[in-house]
């Protein structure tokens, strides 16, 4: 399937072009795409992170699920979608919380929190996920801090690490 990417500028706002992710060269100029991510917290205070499957860039490597927001997708819409492809955990809009936005070259990253109760099942798509582990938050620290995330998330956590601290502590 191919997707399609809303353009916008870099405070997120569409400018009305949209982007095939597959079509070769980079964003038109000045353009950035949403990329949303969910830090999804369990009643117990664990977090889950995924771990990327092989075949994808950074093999191997920790993170919170997310991905591209597709054309016509409000940010929040498409963490709630990729966090249900990616890890068959389902939560509704209106339920995530925003921590905050990190601006890379050509994408904007919104980070969003979702609370869980502790029986929540995982069920990862082996394309996307080669795994996943509840863990705390000192330990998503120590990854972060160790190399083990995926290579993006060590600029990402840096600046939203106490913003997302915060959100967790409040939800």
């Amino acid at each position: 399937m191919t997707e399609w990417w809303d353009v916008t500028d870099a405070d997120g706002v569409p400018t009305g072009e949209t982007f095939r992710r597959d079509d070769p060269g980079p964003l038109p100029e000045g353009g950035f795409h949403i990329v949303a991510t969910v830090c999804v917290r369990r009643d117990d205070g664990l977090l889950l992170l995924t771990r990327r499957a092989a075949v994808k860039d950074h093999p191997l490597t920790w993170e919170f699920p997310g991905g591209s927001v597709l054309a016509g997708e409000t940010s929040a819409e498409g963490a709630a979608r990729e966090l249900r492809e990616e890890t068959g955990v389902t939560v509704p809009v209106e339920a995530l919380t925003s921590v905050g936005r990190f601006t890379e070259e050509s994408a904007l990253l919104d980070l969003y929190v979702a609370r869980v109760p502790l029986g929540c099942t995982v069920e990862v798509d082996p394309a996307e996920v080669a795994d996943s582990e509840w863990v705390a938050p000192a330990e998503v620290e120590r990854r972060w801090r160790d190399g083990a995330m995926a290579a993006p998330w060590a600029p990402r956590l840096e600046q939203l690490w106490s913003p997302l601290r915060a959100v967790l502590a409040a939800v």
